[in-house]
């Protein structure tokens, strides 16, 4: 179809009437988006030659996400998450807030409510008879090098089959995830065990994005963290295992 019809009166006229601009109620932020993301969808359509065979497949797609509670996991495969990052990071630099800790994704698996502990906290369950010991060490501190005590640092992470509590019903309640309170030294130390990296759910909805765009859904094994104080900014961050791809 060489026929474009999007900057056409009409359809002007009817993105207008669908984001609710011609209506009293509602929220005008919501209706800006709104009208926004329609419009540069309409012009995609349009631009590409969408066909509707390509349109109702989309929209499977869609519901299967939906369905499958998997947009978290396409998200940061998209790039999204790390957009968010990019921009906070660009936030920080105008305010001269530099230095530290580089930010990283969160991720969909966080949990609150683990178990707290102060200085020193073991947070596998002793279950995992494939799990390696792991040793977790580290100093919180500010922009300027001063030991920050009573931090508190989150973390959490994969067992070694690449699963997380909560979402793997195979392990018990937070194993694998502690809030760990900083010493008067801002020092934390963790006993736990090596994670595996993992991937999403071969044929699943986010899997099929990503193959669709010739890239693979996995991930290497990481470690994610939580760390915040008073008067501080709260920093996300992971730490990724040397050596695995």
């Amino acid at each position: 179809m060489t026929v474009k019809i999007f900057d056409t009166p009409e359809v002007q006229d009817f993105l207008t009437t669908v984001a609710g601009f011609d209506q009293e109620g509602g929220n005008e932020r919501a209706k800006q988006i709104m009208h926004r993301l329609l419009s540069d969808l309409f012009k995609l359509i349009d631009d590409f030659d969408v066909s509707e065979e390509e349109y109702w497949s989309a929209v499977s797609l869609l519901n299967a996400l939906g369905s499958q509670t998997q947009f978290g996991l396409l998200s940061p495969g998209l790039g999204f998450d790390h957009f968010l990052d990019m921009r906070q990071d660009a936030a920080d630099a105008e305010a001269q807030r530099t230095g530290g800790t580089p930010r990283t994704i969160e991720g969909p698996l966080y949990v609150a409510g683990a178990p707290e502990a102060e200085g020193f906290a073991r947070m596998d369950d002793g279950k995992d008879q494939d799990g390696e010991a792991m040793w977790l060490t580290g100093q919180v501190r500010d922009v300027d090098g001063t030991p920050i005590a009573g931090a508190k640092v989150e973390i959490w992470h994969a067992n070694s089959k690449g699963g997380y509590s909560f979402f793997d019903p195979t392990q018990s309640e937070y194993n694998l995830r502690r809030t760990i309170y900083t010493d008067g030294e801002g020092r934390y130390t963790a006993r736990s065990i090596i994670p595996s990296g993992y991937g999403v759910p071969e044929g699943a909805p986010t899997d099929v994005v990503l193959k669709s765009l010739g890239r693979h859904g996995e991930r290497p094994a990481h470690i994610h963290y939580f760390v915040s104080a008073p008067a501080h900014q709260h920093l996300t961050t992971q730490i990724n295992l040397a050596g695995d791809p």
